[in-house]
Parts: structure tokens; sequence; C-alpha cells
């Protein structure tokens, strides 16, 4: 029985910074290029969230057994994401989460277990969503060279468009890229140590280890994926085992993403299968406090796949960030009124009670007349049938402005605040065509001069406020992310 990738997917904030404007910031030299971004009310849970509902565009959600979601820089040090993810993506409940932090590798750590879980019966397909923010200190070279992001990979035996044909890892303790738990930058060792004995010799060792255990030679890879810190290290990785850059070698991204941590290596992998064909053997490598690696084997399912925002449409889709100072902003590395004036309104059990219409972003439909409401309602205002609903998914909906109003004098880290009444397509057979569902909501990720009335409009799960040392969550509207 072929076990591995079922479908794939990813998400790339729609801001870049360009390089030459850090260097501006600080009198400093470039790295050339540009990096990847998260808006102001993104974080690795929302943008998790986004590569999933890529990932799962044509798949019923509740055919998802599991959820591991894989990041170094979680909303929270201490309560579990994988479950705040899975409600947002409306998979239903009865599926086993867990979260994989801590390690670069997280990510393809998280899909080691995926693939066990799926092998020993005990789901039939595992999700494995790996997301990052990092954040380097101001001045460093890490902070031209971190980029934000995410994949997402469904596991599973049916359907099989990439078998995973086999495995290897290993673990070694080196501190090399670290951060305590009061640690706000990522940290390092001098360069010369943390690549030679971190990088460069568990990376060789992990494709050497499992190019002998499955007798291959590099002339027997189509295309080599594999995690590097940095372009320069990427190439000479390459070079020393025997790949060819310009033929066998996936491009990793760094002059236009940067480098997106747990989710690195996965958002290259995601990368390559959308350029795979059947038959194409790939090899993917993957480093953070040991290294791990995978044989994999395109099949004919590839082609039933290609519907996806991935990277390239995501790549296409794209705003550039003004200035250094704003992404400042966005980052909160310098304070701001908005910050100053949040209020613990994050209430838990507010949060927990409206938790489906908030996170799993679920209307009411009337089963007498099948009107669609949001906010849910228990009395159906057209036919006055009371408690006769059932919770519908609007997430997926596509919609429509149809009015707005651009606030400049509310507090706001990327202002104006621009509110909108959105109309949602109704999509259930009966009702009129011309019903939809109005969702009043923020607007994200536009430019004010562009917005109009009738504009195509698409939902995005987006962080509300960061009050009382809790994070709220709702959806927000956005121009379709198509190139």
């Amino acid at each position: 029985m072929k076990t591995g990738i079922v479908s794939y997917g990813a998400y790339i904030p729609i801001y870049r910074l360009k390089r030459d404007e850090i260097a501006r910031a600080w009198d400093r030299g470039s790295m050339g290029g540009e990096k990847a971004v998260a808006n102001y009310d993104e974080d690795s849970a929302t943008m998790a969230v986004e590569a999933m509902i890529d990932c799962l565009r044509d798949s019923d959600r509740q055919s998802v057994d599991g959820l591991y979601f894989a990041s170094t820089t979680p909303p929270y040090r201490e309560k579990q994401s994988a479950s705040l993810i899975a409600l947002a993506a409306d998979l239903r409940r009865q599926i086993f989460t867990a979260d994989f932090a801590d390690s670069l590798r997280a990510g393809t750590v998280a899909l080691r277990a995926a693939l066990d879980a799926v092998k020993s019966g005990s789901g039939k397909r595992v999700m494995v969503a790996a997301a990052d923010c990092r954040l380097g200190q101001p001045q460093s070279d890490y902070e031209q060279n971190f980029g934000d992001g995410a994949a997402a990979l469904l596991i599973g035996d049916e359907g099989v468009a990439c078998e995973i044909e086999g495995s290897y890892s290993h673990a070694d303790d080196i501190l090399d890229i670290w951060r305590t738990e009061t640690d706000t930058f990522a940290k390092s060792w001098e360069d010369r140590f943390i690549l030679s004995e971190g990088y460069v010799r568990n990376t060789r060792e992990a494709i050497s280890s499992i190019m002998e255990k499955y007798n291959l030679t590099p002339p027997d890879i189509t295309r080599a994926v594999f995690y590097a810190p940095d372009q320069r290290r990427h190439s000479e990785m390459a070079r020393a085992m025997g790949f060819d850059p310009k033929t066998q070698v996936q491009e990793p991204m760094f002059a236009t993403v940067g480098n997106t941590g747990a989710a690195f290596a996965l958002m290259m992998l995601v990368a390559a299968l959308e350029e795979a064909r059947a038959g194409d053997r790939i090899l993917f490598a993957n480093y953070g406090d040991g290294g791990d690696a995978f044989i994999l084997r395109v099949t004919e399912e590839i082609e039933k796949i290609r519907e996806r925002r991935g990277i390239k449409r995501h790549m296409a889709s794209r705003m550039t960030l003004p200035n250094y100072e704003k992404y400042l902003r966005f980052r909160r590395l310098i304070p701001t009124e908005a910050q100053a004036r949040e209020q613990a309104n994050a209430l838990p059990p507010v949060a927990w009670r409206e938790r489906e219409q908030l996170i799993s972003f679920h209307g009411s439909r009337c089963k007498r007349c099948g009107r669609t409401f949001h906010p849910m309602q228990r009395v159906c205002i057209y036919c006055g049938a009371k408690d006769e609903y059932e919770g519908v998914r609007l997430s997926d909906r596509q919609g429509t402005l149809y009015t707005y109003t651009v606030d400049n004098l509310a507090l706001s880290s990327d202002p104006p605040t621009i509110v909108s009444k959105v109309h949602l397509e109704e999509g259930v057979e009966g009702v009129g065509e011309n019903q939809k569902v109005g969702v009043y909501c923020l607007m994200t990720d536009r430019d004010p001069k562009k917005v109009k009335p009738d504009m195509p409009v698409e939902m995005t799960f987006r962080k509300m406020h960061d009050s009382g040392g809790m994070h709220t969550y709702y959806w927000k509207c956005r121009p379709p992310r198509e190139p």
C-alpha cells in the first residue's frame, strides 16, 4: 500500500520588504532581493490556516483524522495551537491534534509522525501544517534573511500523489541558533562553528545516509530539495553532494521570500511538487538539531491536485511595504498608540461560547426556508422558525463588497481602517439567486486607493487583538489573492 502526500498547499503573505530598505535604515550592506513579511494581523497560526485551506481546496475536510502543527513561533508558549487551527479550518471535532515546536526540523518531524500514524492505521488522513514568523535582531543578517510563510501537506494512503518510499533521521544536540523563554530575537554562535559542525555535517550525513540506505546515486534523483540557512550554503551543499544546481536542485527562494524557519523545507517541497511529473524521484532533507531525509516518488495522481495557489500564485500576488518603519510597526518593535490602548476585552468564556461563528466562521441556515445568517440567529426573520437551524461554513464563500467606510481616526497599525459590509454567495438550492449572506468585517491586505463597491473579496482568518495576555481571532475580507 502506498503512503505519502495526497495534497499540498502553501501560503506567502502578500507584503514584501526590499532588503535594500532594511540596509538603508541601518546604513549597512544589503543581501539584495526582498523577503516576505506577515501583515500586522498575521501570525504562525493564521498562516497555517491559509496553507491548510489551500491544501484542502477540493477535499472533504471531514475526512481529515489528525492535525500536526509545526512552528518555532506559536502564538502561545503554553496552549495548543493545533486545536485553534483545526477549529478555524473547520475540521471535525473528533480528530487528534499536536504541536511540534522548538526546532527548525519541527516540520519534517511532524511529517515523519504523520507518516507513521497513517502506516499504523491510527488515521487515514493526517494534515501537517508548518508556519513561522521569526524575528532577527535589528541590524543583523538574520533580520534581512528571515521571511514569513507556511506550507501544508495532507498525508494518506489513498489517492497518493507523491509516495514516501523511505526515510532517515538522526538527532544531534548543538547550540547553533536558539531562543530562550524570554528572548524576542533568534540568537546564534559564531558562523564557522554553527555551519561546519551544525548544518554542513548534519545535512551531509542525512543525505548520504538515505542515499546509501536505498542504494541511490545523484543521477537517480530528479529533484533535490533541502534546507539551507542561506543561498551560499545551499549552493555549496548541492555541489558537495554531487547534484547539478541547474537541473536537479530546487530553487530555495532566498531572494524572494527568505528563510521561513520550520516551514522553509516544506515550502520548497511544495514548489517542487508544483512542477513535478509522474515518475520523478525527489530527495527531501531538512536540518535542525539533527537531520531528516526522505525519498519520494511522484505518481499520476499529481495531475489531479494542480489547482492550488501554492508557491507560484502566492509569489505572483504581492504588495511592497513602503518603508522599514512600517515593518517595525507590523512586528511591534516600536510602540504605537493603537497597541497602548488595547483593552483586555478577550473574555475566555465569551470566546469559547461564540467559537463556532467567530473561529470556524459559521452562519446559521434555517432548516425551514433555507436562509442563512451571520451572526448566527436562533429565530429566522423571514419565516419565524425558532431554533430550527444548522451551522454552515462561510469562510470559503466568494463575495462582493457591498459598502464600506474608510476610518482615518480609528487606531490601527495599518491605517486607515476599512469597515466593510460583504455579501457572500448563498449557494443554497431553492433560495433566490439574488439572495446573499451579509457579513460585517474589516478589510485587510488592501490598497485603500483601490477599494470600491462591488469589488470581489474573499475571507481570511486574522488576529484581531493582543490584549490582556490573550490573542483574539476573527475573519476579515480581502481582495482575492490571484495574480
